[in-house]
């Protein structure tokens, strides 16, 4: 379906990893070995927090519909900033319209959304899922996307006092309200949720055959391993990314997340706890 990348660390240029990695998200966007879909042109999002930005500061996104490889922009814009956190999404369209409002990550207030994966069924699903969004949310939401519809219904059910618990409580309802139209194997993804200061991301599926998903080594420990690699001492110590495919053939470098876990990375921790695992 997607692509996506989400970074939390010290401050980086997001083009070290957007751009200039040797399996760069853009260079994902052309060829993705374990992509859904190979090519992943469809538009594509980067949503940021600024380095010196107070907490609950709203983050900065910039969105587009040309193909993340054709887009000048973005090379300007990523080896511009430095951010501690942020998000970035290449967009395979399965359904809806290839338009900016469906590009991701999606934003609530300084609340970051991404997702790579669907809805089984979403059309014949939409109006019941969109009833069950909180009336105040629901003029918030600008796009066609299963996905925005199911951060709205996450943000309706706590996602914003308990990220783990708001998400599987939304993706428990997709579930119920699936079953009820006889769908079965309605979820299938990998989320990425930060409120700018901790990242939450989500490998789940309903059948447990879910899109990979990767997470990187101990920075520490691959800078000692590898001490001549010039690029890995690029990164600080607290350095850390999740990732559809793995950004390098580095072995070591990157570790494929299990089913129906989450990983959560803030400034002071790193750890992986079950997500809906029956």
């Amino acid at each position: 379906m997607c692509r996506w990348l989400a970074y939390a660390g010290e401050p980086l240029q997001p083009s070290t990893l957007i751009l200039e990695t040797k399996h760069s998200l853009v260079a994902q966007s052309l060829n993705s070995p374990l992509g859904f879909e190979t090519v992943n042109g469809d538009g594509f999002g980067v949503g940021w927090y600024g380095k010196d930005a107070a907490p609950g500061t709203p983050p900065a996104m910039f969105h587009s519909i040309e193909p993340a490889w054709h887009d000048e922009n973005l090379r300007e814009l990523t080896q511009a900033i430095e951010s501690p956190l942020f998000l970035a999404h290449v967009r395979a369209a399965a359904a809806p319209p290839i338009q900016q409002t469906n590009c991701h990550p999606f934003r609530h207030g300084h609340w970051l959304f991404m997702h790579n994966g669907g809805l089984a069924h979403f059309s014949r699903l939409r109006r019941d899922l969109m009833l069950a969004v909180d009336p105040e949310l629901f003029p918030h939401i600008r796009g066609t996307t299963d996905s925005e519809v199911l951060f709205h219904l996450a943000v309706t059910y706590g996602l914003q006092e308990d990220p783990i618990r708001g998400l599987g409580r939304a993706i428990r309802h997709v579930e119920k309200t699936a079953d009820g139209f006889g769908i079965r194997d309605v979820v299938q993804g990998t989320f990425a949720v930060s409120d700018g200061r901790t990242l939450w991301a989500f490998r789940y599926s309903t059948v447990g055959r879910s899109r990979t998903l990767f997470h990187s080594a101990d920075m520490a420990t691959l800078q000692e391993t590898y001490p001549h690699n010039e690029k890995l001492h690029r990164f600080g110590a607290k350095a850390r990314v999740v990732v559809s495919e793995p950004l390098s053939d580095l072995p070591g470098a990157f570790i494929e997340v299990p089913e129906s876990t989450v990983t959560v990375l803030d400034p002071d921790d790193f750890h992986t706890e079950p997500f809906l695992a029956d």
